[in-house]
């Protein structure tokens, strides 16, 4: 049965896509016209919808709490425990409005995901590469300086270890926030892994939850708390998971 999942899954992503792809165009060129506000809607439209059909045709179950806890006067950085592929999907379909991940540069060569998630405002990162994650961050920093939130997987790569665990927070991804004095948004995620890496790389069906946090101020941070910024929100998330 999983196979068969799979195979629905990856028909719906790309069949999504293909059947949208005039909403695509379209959008690109407001991107290029500079009509933001029509580019806006578009993703705000799409991309949950799109995101919420891959939960359903795999049989997640999701819920959601502490959606009162985003920032609703100010762009913030949302930073999560990174368990699984299925990470980006839930948080597009679960948080206020689809928001720029920090991706792989993997996902960059993906036809058509990659056009849909420039219009979303994603950053692609070599993570082997110090000089190519410095300009990652730097146009992650740029963007919320425009006025957007992001979301942002700071240890890296997906926690491969049991359910509970998380990997090192790195600090690089938490001076986006410093740098910008936005607010921190701690988002934990439990039972994502077994969707699929926890299933031989097939879906599964699950139930996955997703708890937003309390943000956490960053503006008139000591050096003192800024050092420890990265470990008091894996804390927080680990206190949840």
């Amino acid at each position: 049965m999983s196979i068969f999942r799979t195979i629905a899954m990856f028909i719906y992503l790309f069949g999504y896509m293909i059947v949208h792809y005039g909403v695509l165009r379209r959008a690109e060129r407001a991107l290029a016209a500079g009509d933001t506000q029509l580019v806006e809607e578009l993703v705000n439209k799409h991309i949950p919808h799109w995101s919420r059909g891959i939960l359903k045709v795999t049989g997640v179950s999701l819920s959601v709490e502490g959606l009162e806890n985003i920032p609703k006067d100010t762009p913030c950085v949302f930073v999560g425990n990174h368990r699984s592929y299925y990470d980006i999907p839930l948080l597009l379909a679960s948080l206020d409005k689809p928001h720029g991940i920090l991706a792989k540069e993997e996902l960059e060569k993906i036809p058509l995901l990659n056009r849909w998630m420039k219009l979303l405002g994603c950053v692609f990162v070599q993570r082997d590469d110090l000089r190519a994650s410095v300009r990652a961050l730097n146009d992650a920093t740029s963007i919320v300086e425009s006025g957007k939130s992001f979301v942002i997987f700071p240890e890296g790569t997906r926690y491969k270890g049991e359910e509970g665990g998380a990997g090192e927070f790195k600090a690089g991804a938490f001076r986006i926030a410093v740098k910008t004095g936005v607010p921190v948004v701690p988002v934990a995620l439990t039972g994502a892994r077994a969707l699929f890496e926890g299933n031989g790389n097939l879906c599964h069906p699950g139930s996955v939850h997703i708890k937003v946090l309390p943000p956490i101020r960053t503006e008139g941070m000591s050096k003192a708390e800024q050092k420890q910024l990265p470990d008091a929100v894996r804390q927080a998330i680990l206190a949840q998971l």
